[in-house]
């Protein structure tokens, strides 16, 4: 099995920071290791952090912000850093409250090994008969609004794009494609995709067959979430925003790959 970098940004999360969960996975026979992003948390985040690292060395890996920038940048900046930093071929972002159990990190990186051209794999959260997805209804309903509206917008037909638990291939495209700071504060990830769809000048097939949905075994919700339903509202407008600057014929076109940080 390859080599894993997972970063997971944190804010305020000392007090519900399972630190037990992390310990076990990063013990177990698996080529990984983590960026820890604490994004200018004003609690005991960086200490609880800091005390991880100090008890897995060469595991782990803690980048302090100084500000709170948001997710989207704490991810952006995290990724950076698992990519020139860590050098594993393949990283990935995982979120701090593990509503997505660690465990299911193994089930994402076996997708790699499957399909060798798969550059993008994807948690998602499907209620099949089976499997524990213990969301809220009002979180659910929105959150099937959201994802046909983002998948109209994108073209494709991913079913959950806002679930925290990602991985990549660590090639040069995904290097160009977070050299720019996101747009969006909440839906960077359909951001992500947008410009994956950009840099590979609107050929939205080609990108298809580069991602893979992986239905999760096991997802709940975590109390102390930040998300709220009014949030809602602010991704359907920044989707639209998205869909201008990336998506549009005239974006597609216009698009200069040397500004995006394009490699050859």
């Amino acid at each position: 099995m390859d080599a894993c970098c997972i970063v997971v940004p944190c804010y305020n999360e000392a007090a519900r920071f399972d630190r037990e969960a992390f310990r076990r996975c990063l013990n177990r026979p698996l080529p990984l290791s983590m960026v820890f992003v604490d994004d200018g948390s004003t609690d005991g985040t960086a200490d609880v952090l800091k005390e991880l690292q100090r008890e897995s060395p060469g595991k782990v890996h803690v980048l302090v912000k100084g500000a709170n920038a948001g997710k989207a940048e704490a991810v952006r900046d995290g990724l950076l850093c698992a990519i020139a930093n860590q050098k594993a071929p393949i990283v990935g972002f995982w979120d701090a409250d593990l509503a997505t159990p660690l465990e299911a990190i193994e089930d994402l990186l076996a997708v790699f090994s499957a399909h060798p051209q798969i550059e993008i794999v994807f948690g998602s959260r499907v209620n099949l008969l089976g499997r524990s997805i213990e969301r809220r209804a009002v979180r659910h309903y929105l959150g099937r609004v959201f994802a046909t509206c983002a998948s109209l917008v994108l073209g494709l037909p991913v079913y959950d794009t806002q679930c925290g638990a990602k991985l990549f291939a660590a090639t040069p495209s995904l290097s160009a494609i977070l050299q720019r700071p996101f747009l969006s504060r909440w839906i960077f990830d359909v951001e992500l995709i947008a410009r994956f769809i950009q840099l590979n000048s609107g050929n939205r097939e080609k990108v298809r067959h580069l991602m893979y949905e992986v239905p999760l075994n096991v997802w709940r919700d975590v109390p102390g979430s930040k998300v709220r339903p009014k949030d809602f509202f602010v991704a359907v407008k920044e989707l639209m925003v998205i869909r201008k600057k990336y998506l549009s014929p005239k974006a597609v076109r216009s698009f200069n790959a040397p500004a995006m940080g394009r490699l050859p």
